[in-house]
């Protein structure tokens, strides 16, 4: 499953990450890369805790990516 993530960097240096998917579900790292591994496991604990109490999974997520030529000529 894909979810989306949104990570900023705080005051004090650290990664903050969240999924405005599922809210509450944020985590923190050191670094960009602790961070992203950090909100893994905080999602996929989040989706434990969702299934043991019998509440529905939101779905994953479906996006694209397009190339924008912005401010370039010919």
């Amino acid at each position: 499953m894909k979810f989306r993530i949104h990570i900023e960097q705080d005051e004090d240096g650290k990664f903050v990450a969240s999924c405005p998917t599922l809210p509450g579900c944020w985590s923190q790292g050191e670094t960009r890369q602790e961070a992203v591994k950090n909100i893994s496991d905080a999602i996929e604990g989040y989706l434990e805790s969702l299934k043991k109490h019998g509440d529905p999974i939101p779905p994953p997520i479906t996006e694209e990516t397009i190339d924008v030529n912005f401010g370039r000529t010919g």
